[in-house]
């Protein structure tokens, strides 16, 4: 399960469970909302981050920007920049 990735119409939230160590800065400071953390556990038993609603991501990338691990990134579509 590396990465773990969600898609929607217009971008894909990246998730790399393994580096995640559930700080919650993505799902607090992300605008939209789209991230919670789950009860899910990784191999250093830190609760990981998964996805509620992949269409309500804008592509803004906030979630990689205040993530510390790197554990976080969107792919948004060349059309859609």
């Amino acid at each position: 399960m590396f990465p773990v990735t969600t898609k929607d119409k217009q971008n894909q939230i990246h998730v790399i469970h393994p580096r995640c160590k559930g700080c919650n800065f993505c799902v607090e400071f992300w605008p939209q909302h789209v991230l919670f953390q789950s009860n899910e556990t990784n191999a250093k038993g830190y609760n990981t981050v998964r996805v509620s609603d992949s269409n309500k991501c804008t592509g803004c990338g906030m979630c990689s920007r205040v993530c510390p691990e790197f554990a976080i990134f969107v792919e948004t579509p060349e059309g859609n920049k």
